[in-house]
């Protein structure tokens, strides 16, 4: 579903010959169709909504590292360019969750997988991703498992 909304979107954007906006929905598609050749080559299926998701987040990251390298080195219309891409990937993710219901959350996750120290930290991590992909910071959210669980 997520896929067919990233190309209606792209043909939308190429209808009204908006280049920038056309130009980030490509990368989109072609970082989808990457990840399909590389599941296809290890005999797994096509990439589903969830795996989507993931692309989107990590898209995102990659951007705001470079907008952030661009504005150290003073280059403000790449730093812009970056922040416009991270926009038209956004679009597409769901709402992300406020810090208060990330640390609900992440208390709710520790309680359930039975953690009791750092070293279950990965289980509460894998629960957290299941449930809320693409929903929420999940840096943060390591942070405050870490916290609950020291």
């Amino acid at each position: 579903m997520l896929r067919e909304q990233i190309q209606a979107t792209l043909n939308e954007a190429l209808k009204s010959k908006d280049a920038r906006h056309a130009s980030t929905l490509r990368l989109i598609t072609a970082a989808i169709k990457d990840r399909d050749i590389a599941n296809r080559g290890a005999g797994k299926d096509p990439v589903n909504d969830e795996d989507i998701l993931g692309i989107l987040v990590k898209m995102i990251r990659q951007r705001e590292e470079s907008a952030e390298a661009y504005e150290g080195g003073g280059r403000l219309e790449l730093a812009e360019q970056e922040r416009g891409e991270i926009a038209v990937i956004g679009a597409f993710l769901p709402k992300q969750m406020p810090e208060e219901e990330i640390r609900k959350a992440c208390a709710k996750a520790v309680a359930e997988t039975g953690a009791s120290g750092l070293r279950d930290m990965g289980k509460c991590m894998a629960t957290l991703k299941e449930k809320f992909p693409g929903q929420m910071d999940f840096g943060k959210a390591s942070g405050i498992v870490k916290t609950l669980l020291q």
